[in-house]
């Protein structure tokens, strides 16, 4: 139910990127206020509002969180389709982003509440298919509906199954049990809380990891649609079902692929945890570089679409392009007691959202707008392709947080206060 839950938390995120060209064609929007609508918007409020609402599950428990989340994202959703202005539909992009603030963090914590150690990052492999599930769904039905009967449709139909889906938690899903908070947890204040956590030397280096890991993925998820059809002259349809269908389904293979992988790996040496995310995230640049510069031109021809060469290549992206994110969320699960968790993961998320869904649609819609005066119609290519060069940042911050994992989680950091071990440490 988690997982099916935040599927559609990503669909109704991502459903923008593939209506960026009808919402520019009817609002007369550039490519930079695209980037501040699906990105530093959304980003500002969900970071805002994820903080405490982890905090609060925490406190009261994380179903009630996750339902009350899923159905406010959901309403959201379905009302930017009535949006009358671009200012308007900008207004219920954030009540998405506030909603969506509820859902992440205390999922992970109650997925960790109900697997064992060893089997954490295959469990949360599972629940982390949104992304890429939400992308088969949301660029794959969204673009059909958008050509079929509007993209206003497309928020409307693909927003509604939410508010069911929060219901349904709400009133059939019995809660895992978890440790209770210690009395000094309950009475730590919200301040003290982040504190330690920001202390802990491994957990930092994770959170500037994903945050630099996550402006090039959200760059790639915002504005591949509009890349293949300016650069690659295929339809939204065909964007839609290219990306989402194609991409989306290789990266649901990647994502299991590395929960599976980093358990096993686990077993050797714990410094797997975060070795994964490495090794993952370095494979992932060549693969995105090449797809962005590739020339156009057609490779295979599927009934009436023409799938371009570069489209390979992009599967490649997308099947190791994820591999940050998981092991990236069980190293928190064995960092933090049950009574932080949620708190810990909502500040990585905080990172993950106000760098990755803040910056990078934006960065690429200002680069695309800069390079147009220069290159002219392929601007788009060489603005994507210049945010693989970012995810060189993740790879030497992972690399410098596997010794300190490695040393907190086998219990021989000396610095780490006796509180902050985690649980069987």
């Amino acid at each position: 139910m988690l997982a099916l839950i935040y599927i559609f938390n990503y669909i109704d995120r991502l459903l923008v990127s593939i209506l960026i060209e009808p919402i520019k064609l009817e609002f007369g929007v550039s490519d930079t206020l695209i980037g501040l609508l699906s990105g530093v918007a959304f980003a500002l409020f969900y970071t805002v509002f994820g903080l405490p609402l982890g905090r609060l599950s925490d406190r009261i428990g994380r179903k009630p969180v996750v339902a009350l989340a899923c159905i406010a994202w959901s309403l959201m959703t379905v009302l930017c389709g009535i949006a009358t202005s671009f200012t308007m539909l900008l207004l219920f992009r954030i009540g998405v982003a506030i909603g969506e603030a509820g859902g992440s963090a205390p999922s992970v914590a109650m997925v960790s509440d109900l697997y064992p150690p060893s089997h954490r990052s295959r469990a949360l492999a599972v629940f982390l298919m949104g992304p890429a599930l939400g992308a088969v769904f949301g660029l794959g039905m969204g673009g059909w509906i958008a050509d079929t009967y509007g993209w206003r449709w497309a928020f409307i139909l693909i927003g509604a199954p939410g508010v069911l889906l929060g219901l349904l938690l709400a009133f059939t899903v019995r809660a895992p049990r978890r440790q209770p908070a210690s009395a000094a947890d309950t009475r730590e204040s919200f301040f003290q809380t982040m504190k330690s956590l920001a202390r802990t030397p491994s957990y930092a280096l994770i959170v500037f990891a994903g945050s630099t890991a996550a402006i090039a993925a959200y760059a790639v998820g915002t504005w591949a649609p509009s890349f293949l059809i300016r650069s690659h002259n295929v339809t939204l349809t065909e964007a839609g079902a290219l990306l989402g269908i194609g991409g989306g389904l290789m990266s649901v293979i990647g994502t299991l692929t590395c929960g599976w992988f980093t358990d096993r790996m686990v077993r050797r040496d714990t410094g797997w945890q975060l070795g994964a995310a490495l090794l993952g995230t370095a494979m992932s640049i060549p693969f995105g570089l090449l797809f962005f510069l590739w020339p156009a031109g057609s490779a295979l021809q599927i009934g009436s679409l023409a799938v371009p060469t570069a489209f390979a290549l992009y599967l490649g992206f997308a099947f190791f392009g994820t591999w940050w994110s998981v092991p990236c969320f069980g190293a928190m699960t064995h960092l933090f007691p049950a009574s932080r968790l949620a708190q810990g993961t909502a500040m990585f998320l905080m990172g993950v959202t106000l760098l990755g869904v803040g910056l990078g649609p934006l960065v690429v819609g200002v680069l695309s707008d800069v390079f147009e005066l220069a290159i002219g119609a392929e601007a788009l290519r060489y603005a994507m392709a210049a945010t693989m060069v970012i995810l060189l940042l993740p790879c030497i911050s992972l690399a410098l947080a596997i010794p300190h994992y490695r040393r907190q989680v086998d219990g021989h950091d000396v610095d780490l206060p006796i509180e902050s071990l985690p649980e069987g440490a």
